[in-house]
């Protein structure tokens, strides 16, 4: 039997064929091996090479899954879930072959209790195709990372977005979740009440697990009433520093903001040349107030007078729904205004998390190793719970440049780990950060999630070479 500690053997040629022949004859052109379809799914928007499953498979129910998850754990082959392919760090990648199990076709939005707010959907849904089913019941779902990813795929991963500072990521916002087990039988890990105290806590054990436990076909999510009143803007500051101190402040004095997003100046410039906003190009807050008329009015006065204290310039409100639109669409889209910054370069998304206090002084000695570093690399953050992301470009043909990216990321990492911090804050763990959980999490904590991960997995099929470093 192969040990979690162990990262499994490619299967061979002949254990591809027998899985291949056996998926084609159930699941006829919904098992697809084409060289172009493979290699989508082993696609990463980050710069680890592409590594193509060895087939697709599309199912359209949770029993199918089931299904596929017990032929592959027959012949231990591995098995990779696939949402819509966003995740940032090389989690739908097959470094060890095996077959990719493609969410798209599981698109049912099962139930919507309006009553209790909540509601059950399939794992291939996207946040956008819920919001526009709710939206005429006077409802949405808040989680709202930049792509319209499947909301299995934010469970999996443990999503955040840029309403977390007032509503929560995926782990507070997931009440329960139907898993297929790498046995390939089928779990529901708890019910719709708001509260429970009865045995382990599965439904987080899975939230966040990046497919290495099993696969998530349903999620039961929390959802929250569309506010009365919306206010929206954008304030300039002098240096990014600034900005970290006017959010500090804000969140120490419990101001219920919505969200309040940094982008520095270059990542200002990338986002005025891909959505043509004409911002001046200097560190920004955007922010977002949600209530009733009278309390964002009040909301927004009091964080300009904050904002003032840190030489906040004025503000820009948006005043009219199109415009917020086009304001945080412009944010969702920075990962692609920053490549406008240098046509040609390939991108590495990369995230940390520090807390609150410590906000400002990880931006700001990041900002000054980006500049040390001669990198091209725009700041963007969730700023409100700690949260920013940087973004080197480079040409990954030149060789002192990658070992400068290499060297800036793992600098990051440390410093926020250092500052009580973790190594990504909502991108996850995936392929590139497992260097990290020891200093992070120390080795008894990380021992305790082997032994998960064996006891729940033990031939180890499950997205293999992902999260968990081998043992060492």
């Amino acid at each position: 039997m192969t040990s979690a500690a162990e990262q499994p053997a490619r299967p061979d040629e002949t254990t591809v064929a027998a899985v291949v022949a056996a998926l084609a004859e159930r699941f006829g052109n919904r098992l697809v091996t084409s060289q172009a379809v493979r290699e989508q799914h082993g696609h990463t928007l980050t710069w680890i090479p592409n590594q193509p499953p060895d087939a697709v498979v599309f199912p359209e129910n949770t029993e199918e899954v089931a299904e596929i998850v017990r032929l592959c754990a027959a012949h231990r082959m591995p098995v990779i879930p696939f949402g819509t392919g966003t995740s940032l760090e090389g989690h739908v990648n097959a470094p060890y072959g095996g077959v990719s199990i493609d969410m798209s076709r599981m698109k049912r939005i099962i139930a919507v209790h309006a009553e209790d707010l909540d509601c059950t959907v399939e794992a291939g849904v996207t946040r956008k195709e819920l919001n526009e089913h709710l939206r005429d019941q006077g409802l949405f779902f808040p989680i709202d990372p930049g792509a319209d990813a499947s909301l299995g795929g934010m469970a999996a991963t443990r999503a955040s977005g840029t309403n977390a500072v007032r509503y929560g990521t995926m782990k507070d916002n997931v009440l329960a979740l139907t898993v297929v087990t790498p046995a390939g039988e089928i779990v529901k890990t708890s019910t719709r009440a708001r509260k429970t105290s009865a045995g382990y806590d599965l439904t987080r054990l899975y939230v966040g697990s990046e497919g290495t436990l099993g696969v998530i076909t349903e999620v039961t999510l929390k959802l929250v009433g569309i506010p009365e009143a919306v206010s929206a803007g954008v304030c300039p500051f002098p240096s990014v520093k600034a900005a970290c101190d006017a959010v500090i402040a804000t969140i120490q004095m419990g101001l219920p903001v919505a969200r309040i997003e940094l982008l520095d100046e270059v990542m200002i410039r990338g986002v005025n040349l891909h959505a043509k906003l004409g911002l001046r190009e200097t560190p920004m807050l955007f922010v977002e107030f949600h209530g009733t008329e009278a309390g964002v009015k009040e909301q927004a006065e009091r964080f300009s007078e904050i904002a003032a204290e840190f030489e906040g310039g004025a503000f820009d409100w948006a005043t009219q729904p199109e415009d917020r639109s086009r304001l945080w669409q412009a944010r969702h889209d920075a990962y692609w205004a920053a490549l406008a910054l240098r046509p040609g370069a390939r991108s590495v998304a990369t995230d940390v998390c520090v807390p609150i206090s410590r906000l400002a002084e990880c931006v700001d000695e990041t900002k000054r190793d980006i500049e040390a570093s001669g990198l091209i690399s725009p700041i963007a953050g969730h700023v409100g719970d700690g949260n920013f992301h940087c973004q080197p470009l480079l040409d990954l043909d030149n060789a002192d440049e990658v070992e400068r990216v290499k060297g800036f990321i793992d600098r990051l990492v440390r410093r926020a780990i250092a500052m009580g911090g973790t190594c990504t804050g909502e991108h996850g763990v995936g392929q590139k950060k497992m260097i990290y959980l020891v200093e992070e999490h120390g080795a008894p904590a990380l021992a305790v999630m082997h032994t998960l991960k064996a006891a729940l997995d033990p031939l180890n099929i499950m997205n293999p070479g992902k999260t968990l470093p081998p043992r060492s």
